[in-house]
């Protein structure tokens, strides 16, 4: 029995078919009916998919059965710390950094002590035409959990 491919073998594979075959990564979301951004994180290893799911992507993508295993298997969430180096990534963490501690002020004011949850999560990415250069829009889309004591 061969050894389970892993989820960054499997990513690198869908990436390369990806491009291979000319479609974006909307139209592989298009395909299983998830969303854009969940299924990009998915298929580069942040989230389980369904059987359906990996078989559907597999089949679109012409890739193999043990691509679409990996794909089922729960993933070790969190950034790899070579992905820091990443300016696109790295600017993130940037603006975090120098905005997180006015969000988080600003969240427990408008909605009391808790956090906006990371797994009851939306998030989407859009351009927006602006004359000095478009923008890039950026929307997480968390609900709130309140502590409880």
């Amino acid at each position: 029995m061969n050894p389970i491919m892993s989820k960054s073998d499997a990513a690198a594979l869908v990436v390369a078919a990806r491009i291979r075959r000319g479609v974006t990564w909307a139209e592989i979301a298009g395909e299983i009916g998830a969303p854009v951004v969940w299924t990009t994180a998915a298929l580069l290893g942040q989230h389980p998919m369904t059987e359906e799911q990996a078989r559907r992507v597999c089949e679109f993508l012409g890739l193999e059965e043990a691509v679409a295993e990996s794909l089922r298997l729960q993933p070790a969430r969190g950034a790899d710390p070579a992905l820091m180096s990443d300016p696109t990534i790295y600017r993130f963490a940037e603006a975090l950094s120098v905005y997180g501690p006015a969000l988080k002020e600003l969240i427990h004011e408008e909605f009391g002590d808790g956090i906006m949850s990371a797994i009851n999560f939306r998030v989407d990415v859009s351009r927006r035409p602006d004359p000095d250069g478009d923008r890039v829009v950026v929307t997480f889309d968390g609900k709130f959990l309140d502590y409880r004591w």
